[in-house]
Parts: structure tokens; sequence; C-alpha cells
């Protein structure tokens, strides 16, 4: 079942699960403290870090699943 959609916010993921920060980390996201983290969507920041999000949401939602 997915728990992270595209439209959360990286601090939303963050507050879910602090453990996400190392899927965000692999995929070149180590802004996490940032405070656009707090209002950016998922989509738009991959946009901006030039990531395809599905497979970002995809990992995200792995990692949440085998906790």
């Amino acid at each position: 079942m997915a728990q992270v959609t595209k439209d959360m916010t990286i601090a939303q993921v963050l507050q879910k699960n602090r453990g996400t920060a190392s899927v965000f980390m692999r995929y070149g996201m180590h802004c996490l403290g940032c405070p656009i983290a707090t209002g950016e969507s998922l989509e738009e920041a991959s946009a901006v870090h030039g990531i395809d999000v599905d497979e970002l949401v995809k990992a995200l939602n792995e990692y949440m699943d085998e906790e």
C-alpha cells in the first residue's frame, strides 16, 4: 500500500519515517533540512533535481514497506 505520493513534501515523508532520508540521499537530494523541503512537493523537487518522481516515490514506498 502506497504511503508516499508525489504531491507530498520531503518534510511530510520524513515525518512519516526518518529513515527515508537514506533514500533521498541515494537520489542526490541532500537538502533535507532546506526550508524548501517543507513547501515543495516531491514532484516539484524531483523536477529541479532531474529525478524521475515515479522512481523516487516507488523507492520511498518500498523502503517504508520493508520497515
